[in-house]
């Protein structure tokens, strides 16, 4: 099959969630591996990979929008091929060839490692192929995988939810929960930091039930403290907990293991009780914000961000009210928020009292003033303050403009700073003096304070180089077309 893709080009757009950034990952590891080459920047890809969402109301529009833009240039550029993959896909299968028959590959999310078999097939065949599994073929982190950055990485410790959510649509496109053994994860942060990564994020839909598949209910916060004892890794991050499953020991370990930074994403959804049940959530109002309360008394410096719906059926004003009580004494250093909007197959998609949209959007309004005002407050706090940085490439899109550098803090506070001469290379770690504050990120514009070279700088520099442990992967990351909305650069 080498033969018969060499110098084949491709391109993977993905669309929502870590996770799918993550499989982006693995899906670019195995297309190198059957002989595909990434597409220079701004030349037309032999190959188009679309890894989907399913989360908001609009991703099916937006695909087939994009579908739409690409059909006459597959018309133009005989050979091309278009996939597309992830947990739309997995949703509407043959569905996407039928309303986009231009399409020659439909995989699902627990089927990725087949993509390079289905794009030769497709490609003899001359004829669309749409495959569907509908429970995991093999874990994902045994597929090569091309990774994004040389020196911060996804890891993988669980896939699927066992969760009920009545808004959410991932548990029926992603399965089951199923972990990966302690053992395998370690052994790949272990090889991760061998290469220069400094930075890791576990990755799982609910990440602290880690363990229940294999009857271990301690096993997150067990597999925090293994991580801090894995040589050169600095930082270690999760992504996302549930507040029903989040558990003192949990917080223990974060508190106790010095690399594990001082952040928490901790989704609330709602601050009304009402909703919460309504949500099937499994916690209230007042468990939540003692989880808070605990993380602070460990860790007094920690950043919170958190996920919050606006407008889910039934929500009155008084609920609303609740959720904004709630934001202002929770203190979020940062929120993600959304517009309910209805998924075809969730409960909620046709519960009674559908809010109006004009009312969702007024509240969303509201919310959102609210939530930048309290961020803003808490990163007002830090200025005067010294934050170490890990400098990063394309954290900050006005970089040029502003000649600064940007990076994440270990609270992973957005932070853009002055750089030195000579400037720092990402992956570097710069400590410097926050000078101001807006709600979104940090800014230091003095000289920074010091300027420490790391094994991820160097492995950064060798991918630059193209020297022999360079590895796999582009200089910069992609951007993600849908999902969780990016923070506003300086």
């Amino acid at each position: 099959m080498a033969g018969a893709t060499q110098q084949r080009s491709f391109e993977i757009r993905t669309y929502g969630c870590q996770m799918n950034m993550h499989d982006s990952e693995r899906l670019a590891g195995l297309l190198e591996d059957a002989g595909y080459q990434r597409a220079d920047d701004g030349a037309e890809p032999d190959v188009v990979v679309f890894n989907t969402c399913a989360v908001r109301e609009n991703a099916d529009n937006r695909l087939y929008g994009n579908l739409g833009h690409l059909l006459p240039v597959k018309n133009a550029r005989p050979g091309m091929q278009i996939a597309v993959g992830g947990c739309l896909a997995q949703k509407d299968r043959a569905v996407i060839t039928a309303r986009a028959p231009w399409v020659d590959v439909v995989f699902g999310t627990h089927n990725i490692g087949s993509l390079p078999a289905l794009l030769e097939r497709a490609r003899v065949q001359q004829q669309a192929q749409v495959e569907i599994l509908e429970s995991l073929e093999r874990f994902p982190s045994v597929l090569p995988v091309s990774r994004e950055s040389a020196y911060s990485a996804w890891v993988a410790i669980s896939v699927g939810c066992n969760n009920t959510c009545t808004f959410c649509i991932v548990p029926s496109l992603r399965g089951r929960e199923e972990d990966r053994r302690p053992g395998d994860v370690l052994a790949e942060i272990r090889a991760l930091a061998a290469d220069g990564v400094l930075e890791i994020t576990l990755l799982g839909q609910n990440v602290n039930s880690y363990g229940v598949g294999f009857g271990d209910r301690l096993a997150f916060g067990k597999l925090l403290r293994a991580c801090g004892e894995v040589d050169g890794l600095e930082r270690v991050r999760f992504t996302s907990p549930h507040p029903r499953d989040f558990t003192d020991d949990v917080i223990a370990a974060m508190a106790e293991t010095g690399n594990v930074m001082p952040q928490l994403h901790m989704p609330l959804q709602s601050g009304s009780d009402v909703v919460l049940r309504a949500m099937r959530r499994a916690y209230r109002r007042d468990k939540y914000l003692a989880i808070l309360d605990r993380v602070r008394t460990a860790m007094p410096d920690a950043a919170i961000t958190t996920d919050i719906i606006v407008g889910f059926p039934g929500e009155t004003e008084q609920d609303f009210g609740d959720t904004l009580d709630l934001v202002r004494e929770a203190r979020f250093a940062g929120a993600f928020t959304f517009q309910y909007s209805i998924r075809p197959g969730t409960p909620a998609a046709s519960m009674p009292g559908q809010v109006p949209p004009q009312v969702v959007a007024e509240r969303y309004e509201r919310l959102a003033a609210l939530v930048a005002d309290v961020s803003w407050a808490e990163n007002k706090r830090l200025v005067g303050t010294e934050v170490e940085v890990l400098v990063a490439v394309g954290e900050g899109r006005k970089d040029a403009a502003t000649h600064r550098m940007s990076g994440r803090a270990q609270d992973n506070r957005l932070v853009h700073f002055t750089p030195p001469e000579p400037a720092p290379r990402p992956g570097d770690i710069v400590t410097t003096v926050v000078t101001s504050a807006s709600p979104h990120y940090l800014l230091a514009d003095g000289p920074p304070l010091a300027v420490r070279e790391t094994r991820g700088g160097a492995a950064w520099a060798a991918r630059q180089a193209g020297g022999a442990d360079a590895g796999a992967g582009p200089a910069a990351s992609p951007a993600v077309l849908l999902g969780m909305p990016a923070r506003r650069p300086a």
